[in-house]
């Protein structure tokens, strides 16, 4: 996460299940250093994070297909406008002084239904846990996905492909509506429901209270569900994200 002037940069690196990919962590770092130094540009926000995935894979000498990737959410706050960008899973949560709140996400990967994903799912649901042959399932998700990464009818993903941007989810408000946003990644968004709290509650946190609700996640991830039956994920613990843009 990286917070500038006027906006806000969450990004979520994708774990590496394929042994023949890369560790995104030094893409992710060098993504966000890029869209940090351009994000407070009047240009649009897709065409911010075009450049920067392009200087990133120029400067990282990644090519598409081979190269780690990380999702994507840009919060840019204007005088009179707020902006944000969605690329990948992680959730953008919007609530209207009026009370409404609206969930943004890009759900295009899981829309997928690739097989492999029903299969680890079930497996965790059956009780069988994170055993060696779940890690093989992963490791065939990740090279079927990998055939549909940054592709039409496929989905769209911050890699080595800059043209990806042009595919993100854009939403635009008039700042003077707007109470407060979240931004979430998918490892503290999909485990909402299981603590019981609303996001209008998430929204009135203090940072202190933000540190101690990823905790209860990861108690519940570990204690309560240890083994993935209740809620199949593909990790027991995901890196989990929570920032909070409080408008006056």
């Amino acid at each position: 996460m990286v917070i500038t002037d006027n906006a806000l940069i969450v990004l979520d690196g994708a774990t590496a299940h394929d042994p023949a990919m890369p560790s995104a962590g030094e893409y992710v770092d060098c993504l966000a250093s890029e869209l940090a130094r351009s994000i407070g540009d009047a240009s649009p926000l897709a065409e911010i994070l075009k450049r920067s995935i392009s200087r990133t894979t120029e400067s990282l000498g990644i090519v598409p297909g081979l190269a780690p990737s990380s999702t994507v959410a840009l919060v840019r706050v204007e005088s009179d406008t707020v902006d944000a960008l969605i690329l990948g899973d992680t959730s953008v949560i919007v609530g209207q002084r009026g009370g409404d709140i609206a969930t943004y996400t890009d759900d295009r990967l899981s829309q997928l239904d690739l097989p492999e994903a029903d299969l680890y799912r079930r497996f965790l649901a059956l009780g069988w846990g994170y055993t060696g042959r779940h890690g093989k399932i992963l490791e065939e998700l990740q090279v079927a996905e990998r055939a549909r990464r940054n592709r039409p009818r496929g989905y769209w993903i911050a890699e080595a492909d800059p043209s990806a941007a042009e595919h993100a989810v854009h939403v635009q408000f008039a700042r003077d509506e707007l109470s407060w946003i979240v931004v979430a990644t998918d490892g503290a968004f999909d485990l909402m429901p299981a603590l019981g709290l609303g996001w209008h509650e998430v929204a009135r946190m203090s940072t202190p209270q933000l540190g101690e609700l990823l905790d209860r996640i990861h108690t519940w991830e570990a204690e309560i569900d240890p083994e993935g039956k209740a809620l199949p994920r593909a990790k027991r613990h995901d890196d989990k994200t929570i920032a909070i843009v409080r408008f006056r």
